[in-house]
């Protein structure tokens, strides 16, 4: 048994890792995600993610401008009327009968569950005792609603006045819950990661909430106290994707700073990659049940007061499981390389690469470069070197100082 120089060790192991990559084939693009390898590069190319999710919020931004929000009876106040449609009831007939009733056209007129238990909906502002009379008698002349007795009467329209004050006091309290959970959440991952890693989680928590309701806005649909808790339930979707993506980067740059094989934002690319299909697969499990409700609940059963929840949960949980892929993780590479040990780091690194590659092309070894440059040494502590490679490619296995020995 003899023992070998590290550095000749060193240039054997690297030497073997470029054949060994140079030699492996290429998989599919299914293949790599779920290996994990680092193959995407997701970090690297943070500007091009910058550019896609700037303009998505400026599209959501503009739909709120330009559509606003159709709020519900809940917020604005009114007069809800309901009776059971027997037979086929045509919105339009519907609309036609308040009109002539009551002298104002309806805000919203529709049909609300199906078959035996299907009913119509008429939502308009606050109208008086004597417009209330007269449209339940016109709708009870025309359409001539059966009651739970099974008979004919003005007594099956059903008319109730809702207060605005009452949706006022939920919006108040969901911005108070708001700010509550925010606060809570950007403790909680102060102390349990880091300062950054909370700023990075809150952007992309406030992402996801001007997305969802630009998508709301142009999409037209009633903001109903059901939209407020769909809400509130996809912040806490996004920021468990977005956790779960952290920890993994936590992991993987543990004690970065001593080593010079890669920077941080290499390993917190690696561990996007890593986490790539964790986040896709509970996103997908997630959004299952919300298509269920769409599908069941909105479509089969007609329950329309349903379809502000499910559009909400269904366009949270999209855009939580990007931009804790695609937004969060670049955002928190972008604040650690714009100062302190990390940009440091980052910039010692790079130079070791430069002076390699100078080395190498003035002819030196470009295997000893490649030893000097991507050992992973105490960056501190070890010599200044004379060379360097480039950088290890996405998915390269590290090799420490110690390598194996040949016996």
């Amino acid at each position: 048994m003899t023992d070998r120089p590290d550095s000749v060790v060193d240039d054997e192991t690297i030497a073997d890792e470029r054949v060994d990559q140079s030699s492996m084939p290429r998989h599919g693009v299914l293949q790599r995600l779920y290996t994990g390898t680092g193959a995407f590069e997701i970090v690297g190319r943070r500007r091009r993610w910058y550019l896609i999710t700037g303009i998505i919020v400026a599209v959501a931004i503009l739909g709120i401008a330009i559509r606003g929000f159709t709020l519900g009876i809940d917020f604005e106040g009114g007069t809800r009327i309901q009776f059971p449609a027997s037979g086929e009831i045509e919105t339009s007939q519907v609309e036609e009968v308040f009109a002539e009733a009551t002298g104002t056209e309806p805000e919203a007129v529709q049909t609300v569950g199906s078959g035996a238990g299907a009913a119509v909906e008429i939502r308009s502002v606050t109208l008086d005792q004597n417009q209330v009379e007269a449209v339940q008698q016109a709708l009870y002349e025309r359409f001539s609603p059966v009651g739970a007795d099974g008979t004919a009467s003005p007594n099956a329209i059903s008319v109730a006045d809702v207060s605005e004050t009452w949706g006022g006091q939920v919006t108040q309290k969901a911005l108070l819950g708001l700010v509550v959970f925010l606060v809570l959440v950007m403790v909680y991952i102060t102390i349990r990661y880091e300062r950054d890693m909370a700023i990075a989680a809150i952007a992309a928590l406030f992402f996801d909430m001007v997305v969802t309701a630009g998508v709301y806005a142009w999409v037209g649909f009633e903001v109903s106290p059901a939209t407020i808790i769909g809400l509130l339930t996809i912040l806490g979707f996004s920021l468990y994707d977005s956790v779960i993506v952290f920890d993994k980067v936590e992991e993987n740059t543990r004690g970065v700073l001593h080593l010079h094989r890669r920077t941080y934002a290499e390993q917190a690319n690696l561990a996007v990659n890593q986490t790539f299909m964790r986040s896709i697969n509970t996103s997908l499990i997630s959004v299952l049940p919300v298509v269920a409700l769409i599908v069941v609940a909105v479509w089969i059963l007609g329950v329309g007061t349903l379809k502000d929840l499910a559009l909400v949960q269904f366009v949270g949980i999209l855009v939580g499981c990007y931009s804790s892929i695609f937004f969060a993780t670049p955002l928190l590479v972008s604040i650690k390389e714009r100062w302190g040990p990390i940009a440091k780091h980052t910039v010692k690194v790079k130079q070791k690469r430069a002076e390699a590659a100078e080395r190498i092309a003035a002819g030196g070894s470009p295997a000893a470069a490649t030893a000097t440059a991507t050992a992973d040494v105490d960056i501190d502590a070890a010599p200044a070197p004379r060379g360097r490679a480039s950088s290890p490619a996405p998915g390269a296995r590290p090799t420490g100082k110690r390598a194996r020995k040949r016996r």
